[in-house]
């Protein structure tokens, strides 16, 4: 889109704060309706009007009609993200490691999608010439409309009770300071490397293959990942899975910069690939754990509310640093810094109450 357009990074970047403001929008009015619409509805709302506006974005070139889709896939997908982690939070009752899992293979399935993207995409791109990106946005979204039959029916099979708000006990959010601060610059971060890479590997001269590769790997990562961190997340009630998690990510997000070779490459994939999802995996976790039940949807609104703003912030901040530089590789490097700040941040995050020693 940025090439046949003619855009700026700072207008590409738009698009990506356009839909994490509408990702805000959304969390926002999510945290009002969780105590009053069951979450299970939610979600199914969620995932239809989401495919929807995919396949409105292949539509248009109008930049301020993809402005206006772009928000609503953010404004529908918020619910989705905060519904569907709390009812997987609570799938196996007690059992921390399973409920772990089921949290990772829930936020881990977009890698899925990033598998077969990165194989069809770039060679389609190399055949059709970069005019023909509006068949990507509908082939997105042709594929989440063919998904939508098996996520209604999984939403059925999960019956959630709907608490009034007046009933909703009081919540103290300071004893979870770090976690948030810690997500907020989670937020920032990842989504520069997610919106920039491809534009970053295409001033290194990648190859259409060399992109399907390094992208065929982060969605093999993210799927991976579920099985790779679900001890340490199952484990531990503080902040320590996200500050690890974090870690990785940061590293992974400054690696093509700092080591501009197929090798660095190849590793910054694996890295981030293994930990992009595992951040909102270990603050569902985290609420989880430290929680009520009755507070989880409210909590996991909350949390994305935050995550929202990051969001808005990131890709924006990162395409005026490239558009200054005149290289987006800073903007990649600026987004490892507060990735990992926010490692640090997420490290002092202690178990609310009563927990065992060190964890």
């Amino acid at each position: 889109m940025q090439a046949d357009l003619g855009w700026s990074y700072s207008q590409a970047g738009w698009l990506s704060t356009v839909n994490a403001i509408g990702y805000l929008a959304g969390a926002v009015a999510t945290v009002v309706l969780v105590g009053r619409v069951a979450q299970e509805r939610l979600y199914a709302w969620g995932i239809v009007l989401t495919a929807l506006t995919l396949i409105a974005s292949g539509l248009t070139r109008d930049f301020w009609w993809m402005s206006a889709w772009r928000f609503g896939s953010g404004a529908f997908a918020a619910p989705v993200f905060i519904a569907v982690g709390a009812l997987a939070s609570n799938l196996y009752g007690a059992d921390q490691k399973k409920n772990a899992m089921a949290i990772a293979l829930a936020f881990g399935g977009g890698g899925l999608g990033m598998v077969m993207s990165a194989l069809v995409f770039p060679h389609f791109f190399a055949a059709q010439g970069a005019g023909a990106w509006p068949m990507a946005w509908l082939a997105l979204g042709g594929a989440s409309v063919l998904m939508l039959p098996t996520g209604l029916w999984a939403a059925k099979q999960l019956q959630t009770p709907v608490r009034q708000v007046d009933d909703a006990p009081p919540q103290r959010f300071g004893p979870m300071g770090y976690s948030m601060v810690a997500y907020f610059s989670f937020a920032v971060g990842y989504i520069v490397y997610l919106t920039f890479l491809s534009a970053f590997l295409k001033t290194l001269g990648a190859s259409p293959w060399t992109v399907s590769l390094i992208w065929s790997i982060v969605g093999v990562g993210t799927i991976a990942s579920s099985f790779v961190w679900r001890g340490m997340i199952g484990r531990y009630r503080t902040g320590l899975p996200m500050a690890v998690t974090l870690s990785f990510v940061a590293v992974g997000c400054v690696l093509p910069v700092v080591f501009p070779t197929m090798l660095g490459l190849l590793v910054s994939s694996v890295l981030f690939g293994l930990s992009v999802f595992m951040p909102p995996t270990s603050v569902t976790s985290f609420i989880r754990q430290n929680n009520p039940p009755d507070t989880w949807g409210r909590l996991m609104g909350i949390y994305t509310v935050i995550f929202a703003v990051g969001q808005c912030i990131g890709p924006i901040a990162a395409g005026a640093i490239g558009d200054m530089f005149g290289n987006i590789g800073y903007g990649l490097l600026a987004a490892g810094a507060i990735l990992m700040i926010g490692a640090v941040f997420a490290g002092f995050q202690r178990a609310l109450g009563d927990a065992p020693a060190g964890r």
